[in-house]
């Protein structure tokens, strides 16, 4: 059952394991590496000088800044409602995450020179990605803090906002896709201990802020998701036909970046339930 301790943790593990085989394929393996770059230049081929602007503004959502008032407003919510213990686990996975990550930086740093980037090659401490750390922290923490009836929602909207930082430092070649990836299993594995220390030791019954809600409006969010999706591929369906076809590279790090917010996001939003 997900409902105990020790399944949380072992999700943990696994999502260090994952952590490890990551930096592992994008630092010692030149055909990893090389699938790394390929999949980076189809995410930079979608670049255009009028989308710059929103790409660099939603980057910086997850700036050191704005991301410790988003951090502090989680926090206080859990306050509001009464969850002190959800709060301090929150508290503890927003400082201990982002502060992995910059911790492995310097430790795994390595040049990753990629001929297409010429002059603008990406810093060697890139792994794992500070901002997809950042955003993946934000969606977790929400569904860590939101309310049971309303965690889906928070679900959805946290791996959108992870999935919008991260395609957005992408297209910009701030970072590899296996930046992204890591960052995303930092973030995961805080989160998921999280969970195993909040069931190994409940909060008191107390009287929560009622909230009613359904899955409904999860849902709801998916379909106008999947609609926006389907209008943007259906406006020139050869031509993404085509893009993706000769990048498959960039095809399969976009989907798997994807799937694994979706998975993430989802695995704490059940394994939280109570």
């Amino acid at each position: 059952m997900l409902r105990r301790p020790r399944t949380a943790v072992l999700g943990a593990l696994a999502c260090l394991v994952g952590l490890a085989l990551t930096g592992l394929l994008a630092h010692l393996v030149p055909g990893a590496q090389l699938r790394d770059s390929a999949s980076l230049n189809g995410f930079a081929l979608l670049d255009r000088p009028r989308l710059d602007p929103l790409l660099t503004h939603v980057a910086h959502l997850a700036d050191p800044d704005v991301y410790a008032v988003m951090a502090a407003a989680l926090v206080l919510v859990g306050l509001v409602q009464n969850r002190r213990q959800v709060a301090a686990a929150v508290a503890v996975v927003a400082v201990a995450a982002p502060g992995t990550t910059e911790l492995l930086k310097p430790l795994v740093t390595h040049a990753r020179p990629a001929e297409w980037l010429g002059d603008s090659q990406i810093s060697s401490n890139s792994w794992p990605s500070g901002h997809a750390t950042a955003a993946m922290t934000i969606a977790l923490c929400a569904v860590l803090i939101a309310p049971a009836a309303l965690r889906p929602l928070a679900a959805v909207g946290g791996s959108l906002f992870a999935l919008a930082v991260s395609f957005s430092i992408l297209v910009q070649h701030w970072h590899f896709p296996s930046d992204v990836v890591g960052g995303y299993f930092v973030a995961a594995t805080w989160g998921l201990l999280a969970v195993a220390a909040l069931r190994r030791w409940p909060e008191p019954v107390r009287r929560p802020v009622a909230v009613r809600g359904s899955a409904a409006p999860a849902l709801a969010v998916l379909a106008l998701v999947a609609i926006v999706a389907a209008a943007v591929a259906l406006e020139r369906p050869r031509a993404l036909a085509h893009y993706l076809a000769d990048r498959p590279s960039f095809a399969l790090a976009a989907a798997a970046i994807v799937a694994l917010a979706g998975i993430l996001a989802g695995a704490l939003t059940y394994s939280s339930r109570g």
